[in-house]
Formats: structure tokens, sequence, C-alpha cells
């Protein structure tokens, strides 16, 4: 920020109304000194949750106007004071709910603003770290001249390290969690073990986002814990699941997947911290499992997936060692275009766009329907850029191996989140769904779809908007979510053969599915990132409840026909047994 007491006023003036903050449900004159006045006169904004109410954009520009003008007598010590105490010029109207911290002011406003970015200067400068570390724990503390306990420790040690430099304080937040549930492992029959882990983790974490949105009113204000904490808790109860599946049920019950990875010896306390706090997937993750993790650590994870080639005829007479630095650097180039988009493109489009009142009164329908899609594209560089950079860590750190393609090249996309190719080239919501959050969906696919005996497709959506927070907007979401997977569903069964026929057809249907697809996660996904109630109805509300309606009308009216594949393995072994055992 500079120094000069205009540009500072300027600064503080613009980022206050991006940040929506307001005491007033009916668009407050918030003055900041009478140099800078966010509002020259009074704007109206619609009603709805001071984060969302509008872009920024029309205030930003009132207040050059007011330095233009030049500001008044005493100004400077004025924005200063009033920034300083909280106070405005239109105290007679109280704050929304007469909950003041809801609503941060002045000082309050500064503080919420430094914490942001603090929290993502301390992400990006602790995942740089570990880079670092991960290059350093491959090459000097490689398993083949150190010992698993001390590979382990040091792991451990590094993480709890970051996430102490990180969130402070809040990671006693983990530590908690991470501790009970270790009791729970050692103490529970393994009849239970994974209905008491599951609850309590979920529990748990259910409570911190209640909490810190709710009771404590942080918000998105302060730093978020929940993130590491939402990792840990997905790695908790798959160790719960795969434990039980290992020790509490019999192996004809298994599926195929669930068989690999069960565990039949409870882990070790350094193995359990190890696996749930190391460094490489502490802050951003993803999500793993237990036994690739170990087989890591002890040095068996490349080895055992290279058995099945014959390397002789390829003119190797020992096993190879694949090195993972050309997956690294291709990963490295993924995250620096992903944040130079999410410098250019994201801050272009903002998700504060979609309630300007030009989108919501003034755009035609279709033109709505491109900047939905326009701004949601935006924001996806911030995913692509955190997911990418944590695969590339763990890559770093030898961990991430699957296998050697067709064409005999090594893969290191074990545990990648995302495809981004397929992602924007999807012609399904199946398609997309499972090329975004990869490990994510593998996570509620192993602990809830193939486990409940009634509606795994809802309860699945469920159990990802529970897991993800508590904002109205994920609930949208995921309840969305669920109505068109279901027409999509109806619709696929009843037509796709009928474009198979021929190539023209088939690039027809391609086309056609490719760009429905792409609307309908751009209209699905908005609540997401907005949030709250009232922007969230008031955009469906302008885009007139289009897919709602159709997927409705799909689900009332097609008939409902078998998908044409063939059940997956889970269903099959576990069709007898699963009400008994899960």
């Amino acid at each position: 920020m500079s120094t000069k007491p205009e540009v500072e006023v300027l600064t503080l003036c613009s980022s206050l109304r991006q940040q929506g903050f307001s005491n007033s449900p009916h668009g407050t004159e918030k003055k900041l000194g009478r140099g800078c006045t966010a509002q020259s006169a009074v704007v109206k904004e619609p009603e709805g949750p001071a984060l969302w109410r509008g872009s920024g954009c029309q205030h930003l520009t009132a207040c050059k106007k007011a330095q233009r003008r030049g500001p008044a007598p005493l100004s400077r010590t004025r924005c200063r004071k009033e920034r300083d105490t909280g106070l405005t010029v239109n105290q007679e109207t109280p704050p929304l709910g007469g909950v003041d911290n809801l609503h941060p002011k002045g000082s309050e406003a500064c503080r919420a603003q430094y914490e942001l970015v603090r929290h993502k200067v301390n992400f990006v400068v602790c995942q740089l770290f570990a880079l670092f570390a991960a290059f350093w724990f491959r090459i000097y503390l490689h398993p083949g001249k150190t010992s698993s306990e001390v590979r382990h420790a040091i792991a451990t040690i590094l993480g709890i390290y970051f996430v102490i430099f990180c969130f402070g304080w809040y990671s006693i937040h983990l530590f908690v969690l991470v501790l009970m549930c270790y009791g729970i492992m050692v103490t529970t029959s393994v009849s239970n073990i994974h209905r008491y882990t599951f609850f309590v983790a979920m529990g748990y974490l259910t409570i911190c986002h209640i909490s810190r949105i709710y009771i404590f009113h942080y918000g998105i204000l302060t730093t978020d814990f929940s993130g590491p904490l939402m990792i840990v808790t997905q790695k908790i109860t798959t160790l719960a699941f795969q434990v039980h599946d290992g020790l509490g049920r019999r192996a004809e019950d298994l599926s195929a997947e669930q068989h690999r990875l069960a565990v039949k010896v409870k882990p070790s306390f350094l193995e359990y911290l190890s696996y749930l706090l190391n460094f490489m997937s502490i802050i951003a993750g993803p999500c793993n499992n237990f036994k690739d993790y170990v087989a890591f650590i002890e040095g068996r994870h490349i080895h055992t997936k290279l058995l099945g080639v014959n390397w002789k005829q390829k003119g190797f007479h020992s096993l190879p060692e694949p090195s993972p630095n050309r997956a690294v650097i291709q990963k490295l180039c993924v995250t620096l275009v992903s944040l130079l988009l999410f410098l250019t493109l994201t801050k272009t489009f903002p998700i504060t766009c979609l309630t300007d009142d030009w989108f919501v009164h003034k755009a035609d329908f279709l033109t709505r329907l491109f900047y939905l899609y326009v701004v949601m594209q935006a924001a996806k560089p911030k995913y692509y850029f955190a997911w990418t950079l944590a695969d590339a860590v763990n890559n770093a750190a030898g961990f991430g191996f699957s296998g050697v393609d067709k064409n005999g090249n090594f893969c290191w996309d074990l545990l990648s989140n995302l495809n981004i190719w397929k992602i924007e080239t999807a012609t399904s919501l199946k398609i997309y769904l499972e090329n975004w959050n990869i490990q994510t969906a593998a996570w509620l696919k192993s602990v809830c779809y193939e486990r409940v005996p009634w509606y795994p497709t809802v309860l699945t959506f469920v159990l990802s908007a529970l897991w993800h927070g508590v904002y109205p907007g994920y609930y949208f979401t995921f309840l969305t979510g669920v109505l068109v997977t279901l027409a999509a569903r109806a619709v696929r069964n009843n037509y796709r053969h009928h474009f198979h026929s021929s190539k023209v057809l088939k690039v027809v249907y391609d086309i056609v599915t490719w760009a429905t697809t792409q609307l309908a996660v751009s209209y699905i996904a908005a609540p997401f990132v907005m949030l709250a109630v009232e922007p969230t109805i008031s955009l469906y509300r302008s885009m007139y409840f289009y897919l709602h309606i159709i997927s409705l009308l799909v689900i009332l009216f097609l008939p409902i026909k078998p998908q044409a594949h063939t059940p997956s393995q889970p269903r099959t072994l576990n069709s007898v047994h699963k009400k008994r055992t899960d």
C-alpha cells in the first residue's frame, strides 16, 4: 500500500466495498472521511449478506472521483480516526442482527484484510518450503540408507512445524482430533471402529465449521484452519474403514479395491501421526491410502508397481529407478500458468459480478448464461494452482508413482487431484466429477457410496456438502447436483445410443453434450463460491431456475432405464452382506 494518504484511503475504501463491509441492509453511505466516500450518493443495493453486495467497481469509481475533487480540510485526520474507531456517518442504523462483529469496520476491516493476505502468503511459503524439503527428503533420506522410523519421524516433525507456522494456535484442533481418533483406534473393537471414528471426526469437523463461522463470527475473514482439518478428517476415516475391512470383515465380502487397501495390522502411534501429519500433504492434501503411504516410507512404493513389466525385453538388467523430476517440472509449469490466470482472469471477473445490477436486471438471458460461464471459469485457476502444487510436492518426495502406461512412460498421477484437459473437455457431468477433486471423490466413494444400502447418490452428495462446511451455498450446489445428476443419467440412458450410428452424429452429440455440461457445471457450482442464500437466490431467479425446471421435467417424464454398463464390483460382492456388515 502506498504511503500517500490519499492513495491509502482509496485502497482501503475500494477493498472494503469489494469485501462488502456494510452495516445496513439497504445500501449504507459508508464514509471514510470527506476525501473518500464509498458512495457519493446513497446507492441502493440488493438485500443479502454484506459479503456479496456488488462488485465494488462503482464504489471504487466514486472514490476516484472524490479524490479528483481534492480532499476536504482535515479529511486525512478524520479518515484515520474513523478507520481506527470504526465510526461512520450513518451511525443511527444498527448492524444486521445487532452483531457488530459480522460487519467489521475501520481497524477490524484492516485486520481482516491483513489476515487474508497473511494466510495466502503463509500457504504459498509453506508449500514452497515443502517442495524443497521434499527433494531433500527423497535424496538424503532415501529408504535405501535411512530407516523407516527416521523417515516417519522427520516427515511428522516437518508437518507439525508447517501447520503451526501457517495457522498458529488454531493448529491445536488438528492435534486434538488426531489424538482422539487414535484413542478410538486402539480401544474400540474392529467391528465398530469405522462407525465411531467417522462420527467423531465428522462431528468435530462440523463443530469447528459452525463455531468458526456462526459463533465466533470468523467467517472467511481470518485464518482458515478448516482446510487441513478437512484433509485430516478424510485420512482418519479412510484408515478407520480400511482397518475395519482388514480386521472386521470377511475377504469374500470385500471388493477387489477394498481387499487391496485393507489394513490387517493396526498402525503404531508413529505411523499414525506420520500418515496424518506428514509435511507433504498436511497443508493442501491430497488424501491418500495408508498402505500406499507406508509402502512409500519403506521404499516399496515404486518397486511393487514395476514388477509386472518385463524389463529385460526393454534393455534393463534390473528394476529401473523412475525419477519424478520431469513430472514435478511439468506440474510446476501448470502451477505457474494457473497463478498467472488467477492474477489476471480471476481478478477481472470476480464472482461478485454475478450480483451486479447489470447482470441481475439488465442483461438478457443468453448474456447471463455466457457471463456466468466466464465468471465460473475464472474461479478455477486457484484450485488448479493449489492442487497441482500439492501434487508436485508429493512427487518431489518420491510419492505418487502409479506405474507404467501403454507407451512405457513412467506415470506420477497416483495422487493427482484433477485432470485439467478432461475437465475442460468433459461431455457429461459424470466425466467432469471424475476428474475434479479426484482424491475427495475417491474418499466419498470408499466411505459412503459403496457402503450405504439406500440412496447412495443422494447420501454421497450430502456427505460431501457436510464435509465442505456449513455455508448454505454448499448445500445449494450439492442438492442441485443430485437433481442434475439424476436427470443427466436419465437422458444418457434414453438417448445416447441413438447417436452412435454414425461419426457425424457422434460429433454433434459430443459438441452439444460438452456445451451442456460446461453450462450446467457453472450453474451448479455458482452457489459453492457465493456461499450465502440471498445472492444464490438472486442468481437463480435471474436465470429463471432453468436447470432446476428442466431437470425436474426430465426426471418426471423420461422413462427410467437401467444403465448400460455392468454394475460395479462392490455392488455385486457386498449386496448380500451389506446391511449386516456395514
